[in-house]
């Protein structure tokens, strides 16, 4: 078995090795492929991922830079990043990449299975075809499928080997030889009628999130507006028939901030452009609560007994989500450049960061108690040097995830 990885690839890697079949990761960056060959893991943060990749690496998981090394392999399973560019519509360039490169050493009865998150129709439409035309095989002499990622970064292992996996084929032999496969090492996976339905599945579930984040937020500037305590209602609304999401200083990470507009751009391109009002409406709240939080940390300024420019602020978390090392997307750091663009003294600190890390970013470190002001972009609270504590949200909301989990 061949999988054809990025940095999430490593991860189901991994797991088909601890069931002890032979799987081979082909990644472009060859020092990460003779780390991997060393036992060394690159992803120290994935738990369980340690001792997986030094128990396996270099033996049944075996990682090459290239593609051509793996011509005997029957099964391959695709996992490469699809970003979207500054007009938000997908760039398929990485993606149409690594299948072509595929399709050059696809052979009669081998099967690829798709698992990268990618707006419906693609894997019957794009990835078919440059299958086809770089192999000279036809859907039937091959067999395709959709099979979306259904994990969460830092929690990956956990989530193959207890969440449900999903997988859909090009056609019904395809899906069913796609099932077949990921039966030999994903307890929990689900067939469904076609890989047109798996990847709307995957998709459908980051609008809910991003949907569900957004009336959160709304929700919050509302009860501030009333001078309710949004956490106390929060509790207190939540049960079987209503779940009421966290607020947050935005969405971040690879998933949430970047499916609904797969389904939103493709609207727009059949000009159904009434299909997607809440999609839109719920992607520009939430990259818009930068903006209420630059008020509110302003505000917070203007108490201080100092010149306004003097004033030191200290943003407290840079990356999309707490205990993830990661800044796709990350509101957080949105928000110390616009602070940094509007004059304001702004400083940062991240406990997964080097400060060498954050002045690439073009910021500046600094310790929470040498600022006048500290904003936890995680808990959503202000405090300052004198720790008179100025409470916006429990302090337990850190550990919350659905705050911005991809």
């Amino acid at each position: 078995m061949q999988l054809l990885s990025c940095q999430r690839g490593l991860l189901l890697a991994s797991v088909i090795a601890g069931t002890s079949i032979d799987v081979i990761g082909a990644d472009v960056d060859q020092k990460k492929c003779e780390a991997i060959n060393q036992g060394i893991n690159p992803i120290p943060e994935e738990a369980g991922l340690d001792e997986l990749v030094r128990r396996h690496g270099g033996k049944c998981l075996l990682a090459i830079p290239r593609y051509e090394d793996a011509r005997e392999v029957k099964d391959f399973i695709v996992i490469v990043p699809l970003f979207i560019d500054e007009n938000c519509n997908p760039d398929y360039s990485i993606l149409e990449s690594a299948f072509r490169n595929l399709g050059k050493i696809l052979k009669p009865g081998d099967l690829v299975v798709l698992e990268t998150t990618v707006p419906p129709g693609n894997t019957d439409g794009r990835i078919r075809d440059w299958l086809e035309e770089e192999s000279g095989l036809k859907l039937g002499q091959f067999y395709l499928a959709h099979s979306p990622e259904r994990i969460m970064t830092g929690l990956s292992i956990s989530r193959l080997r207890e969440f449900p996996k999903i997988v859909g084929g090009a056609d019904e032999e395809s899906g069913r030889r796609a099932l077949q496969l990921y039966s030999r090492f994903i307890p929990h996976i689900q067939l469904v009628s076609s890989a047109r339905v798996a990847e709307f599945v995957k998709v459908i579930e980051g609008c809910y999130r991003d949907v569900n984040v957004a009336l959160a937020n709304e929700l919050y500037k509302i009860a501030e507006e009333l001078g309710i305590d949004f956490y106390e209602a929060r509790e207190k609304a939540n049960h079987q028939y209503c779940s009421i999401h966290l607020p947050s200083t935005g969405v971040g990470g690879h998933c949430i901030p970047v499916y609904p507009w797969f389904l939103v751009k493709e609207m727009e391109r059949r000009e159904r452009f009434e299909e997607t009002r809440l999609l839109r409406t719920a992607r520009e709240l939430n990259d818009e609560m930068i903006l209420y939080w630059v008020e509110k940390i302003i505000l917070e300024c203007l108490k201080i007994d100092k010149p306004f420019k003097d004033v030191k602020i200290c943003l407290k978390g840079m990356t999309y989500r707490e205990g993830v090392k990661g800044l796709y997307h990350s509101r957080n750091l949105a928000l110390a450049r616009m602070l940094r663009k509007k004059g304001l003294s702004v400083f940062v600190c991240d406990e997964l960061l080097a400060d060498n890390e954050i002045e690439y970013l073009g910021l500046k470190a600094k310790k929470p108690e040498d600022a006048d002001i500290i904003f936890d972009c995680f808990s959503l609270r202000f405090g300052r040097e004198e720790a008179c504590a100025i409470k916006i949200g429990p302090s337990e909301l850190s550990s919350q995830p659905l705050m911005k989990s991809c």
